[in-house]
């Protein structure tokens, strides 16, 4: 739940007979002991915002249907991956393999962003600033964080495929984990110290139903990092899936002829577990455009927020 002023609550939405049309629709206007007034409303935000462009206008109707797929989709990605983050340290007995605590590895940035996603409304609402920068920065990190394993899940499927399986590399998971993790600490930091996060807005058709987040407050930086960043992970993941899909097809057609059955249906699920593993997905954030950027958001939200399960 958010709160905002009572000018910033009540909008106006139209005009009956020359006067305006005041509504307060989704919210509850609450006075506090001071005498102030205060209108608590009960929105929150949709997960396709870390990527698509801020301060733009959405429709209160898509908000209100992105917030409950982002939502369950958040909850229920956390429920999994907890699971699978419990099962790993608690009850796993055998050592891992390097890729599995690679994996793990992802799966704990994810687990943080869903956490943060959910969490960053309850931040938002108490109005302080402080507490809100700190939440920004610690969802932008694992935001980052989720990037960086992604590339890092993608160059170790292609170190893979080059050696053999065999990696010979002296600490190579300590090298993978200290670049992956130290990288998103540091660009978070930075972005900290020059104060860019904070309160932001998101705007609907609707002005009562305008939502604020703890997230980052400048475009331009936005922009440069969160879509740059992005950028240069899905050039290398998009990358390795469409190496790892034609060595996967070359494979295919080495064995002999009795296997076929079954193998389009097992490629097609192979490729998409690949996209969904290497955040391909995320790409979609690109296509948040003009026409498209509705459909978009709606299929960057769905495969997203729902990645984890």
């Amino acid at each position: 739940m958010i709160f905002f002023t009572l000018s910033s609550a009540l909008l106006h939405s139209g005009f009956t007979g020359g006067r305006p049309n005041w509504t307060n629709a989704g919210c509850e206007t609450i006075k506090d002991a001071n005498g102030g007034i205060i209108c608590q409303c009960t929105h929150l935000t949709f997960f396709a915002i870390l990527l698509t462009p801020i301060n733009e206008t959405i429709s209160s109707t898509d908000l209100k249907y992105l917030t409950t797929i982002s939502q369950a989709g958040c909850g229920l990605s956390m429920f999994f991956l907890g699971v699978g983050l419990f099962m790993h340290f608690l009850i796993r007995r055998t050592k891992a393999s390097q890729t599995t605590v690679i994996l793990i590895h992802l799966m704990l940035a994810m687990f943080l962003l869903n956490f943060t996603f959910l969490i960053n409304n309850s931040i938002a609402k108490m109005k302080n600033l402080v507490g809100c920068q700190v939440m920004a920065a610690i969802m932008h990190f694992s935001m980052l964080a989720t990037f960086s394993w992604f590339a890092g899940q993608a160059f170790h499927l292609c170190l893979q495929l080059y050696t053999g399986g065999q990696i010979a590399i002296k600490r190579y998971i300590l090298k993978i984990s200290a670049i992956n993790w130290a990288l998103p600490a540091v660009i978070a930091i930075i972005i900290a110290c020059l104060g860019k996060y904070g309160l932001e807005t998101i705007y609907t058709d609707d002005p009562a139903n305008n939502v604020d987040m703890c997230w980052i407050t400048d475009v331009y930086v936005h922009y440069i990092v969160n879509i740059g960043y992005y950028s240069l992970v899905f050039l290398f993941t998009f990358t390795t899936v469409i190496i790892t899909v034609s060595w996967l097809f070359g494979l295919k057609k080495s064995k002999v002829a009795g296997e076929k059955g079954g193998t389009s249906g097992k490629s097609v699920l192979t490729i998409m577990g690949l996209c969904c593993q290497l955040g391909v997905t995320w790409g979609f954030a690109f296509f948040a455009y003009g026409a498209l950027r509705i459909p978009a958001t709606y299929i960057f939200t769905i495969l997203n927020s729902f990645q984890g399960t």
